[in-house]
């Protein structure tokens, strides 16, 4: 065989060396599952997707918001966690995102009351359980009846969950020694639901366990937004620095 010439060696060397798209791949990888480096950081901070950012603020606990009417057996259930505290006082006022897809909807839009109801973190499973079905689910039970607001009702025993009667609004409280409160609520404005499928809700009555107050034996759980969720912990107590808000923390 004739002698190579020097260039020719070192394509050869370098051809050799050359990683192969496998190991290029393989690469890429590792590099995307390492940590930002100190020069991708943005004064201390990594970029974050904005499309998941509800996963960084969600505002409160799960709760299970109830529609209908118990007296004559429409009632359903369903799992919310999109809600905020939108108003204090005069009146109170509470925000939830509920939209058409979910087969509350018409019988919010229909009767414009409901109950808030939140769950201790000794009903997570049920609860994660009635967000991931639908009334539309029990179609099929229903003998070709295409009214939503009668569907919901055998969720109730499918997952053994209590209604009771409200006081002031047709809607059931959700019963049982592992629910914290409910709250009896009617719509008060309904001007970004068409747009964000937020609906604006008055509190108008409202009950507590008193074996499951919030931080004296009733825990209250808060979705991550991945499927996770944290339990309510430590409290801490800062009351005395709260100088500018001391009328809301009266009993």
């Amino acid at each position: 065989m004739g002698r190579k010439r020097k260039g020719q060696e070192e394509q050869g060397e370098a051809s050799s060396s050359a990683p192969t798209p496998k190991q290029q791949k393989a690469t890429k990888a590792e590099k995307s599952s390492q940590p930002q480096s100190d020069a991708n950081l943005h004064h201390g901070f990594e970029p974050y997707p904005p499309s998941k950012v509800y996963r960084l603020i969600e505002p409160g606990p799960v709760l299970l918001v109830t529609t209908g009417s118990l007296a004559d057996a429409t009632h359903n259930v369903m799992t919310i966690g999109f809600h905020m505290v939108m108003q204090h006082e005069s009146p109170p006022l509470i925000g939830i995102c509920l939209g058409p897809w979910d087969a509350s909807f018409t019988a919010l839009k229909k009767r414009r009351e409901c109950v808030l109801a939140v769950p201790s973190v000794e009903m997570a499973p049920v609860v994660v359980d009635v967000g991931n079905c639908s009334a539309d689910d029990d179609n099929d039970d229903n003998d070709g009846n295409d009214d939503n607001e009668t569907e919901g009702t055998n969720k109730w025993q499918r997952f053994g969950l209590e209604a009771v009667p409200a006081a002031k609004v047709k809607a059931p409280l959700v019963g049982g020694s592992d629910v914290i409160a409910n709250i009896e609520c009617v719509v008060e404005d309904t001007k970004m639901v068409s747009k964000y499928s937020m609906w604006v809700l008055k509190p108008v009555k409202a009950w507590i366990n008193p074996s499951k107050k919030p931080g004296e034996g009733g825990k209250m759980f808060h979705h991550r937004g991945d499927g996770t969720f944290v339990v309510d912990g430590e409290i801490l107590d800062l009351k005395d620095r709260m100088v500018k808000c001391t009328d809301y923390l009266s009993p």
